[in-house]
């Protein structure tokens, strides 16, 4: 039987993998992940961005660091990653994340 891991584990873990490979975007968007569970958005927006400075292909990075941007009252900010995140996911012919993303983003504008 699997153990399970402690979020304090999971997080060294991450941190301990980015070490090692410092541009594996699973890792850093895995950070982000934690970071925002943790409601450290500060923390989790900079690794979301790291995580696309390395992939910016990364979907579902874009889609969470604008749920952290407007957790944290900055819904300009998260619209403008939306519309970025849209854009790569249209190009990149990613239809499903895509259209959680403009899903997401109408909810955001009037």
């Amino acid at each position: 039987m699997a153990t399970m891991t402690s979020p304090d584990e999971r997080l060294e873990r991450l941190h301990r993998m980015v070490d090692a490979d410092p541009s594996d975007a699973f890792c850093l968007y895995g950070l982000g992940q934690e970071y925002a569970r943790r409601d450290r958005l500060d923390e989790a927006i900079a690794w979301y961005d790291r995580c696309l400075a390395v992939d910016p292909e990364q979907s579902y990075a874009y889609f969470h660091k604008a749920r952290a941007l407007e957790q944290a009252g900055r819904v300009a900010d998260a619209i403008a990653t939306l519309r970025s995140g849209l854009d790569r996911a249209r190009r990149s012919g990613d239809s499903h994340a895509a259209g959680e993303i403009a899903g997401y983003l109408d909810s955001l504008t009037p």
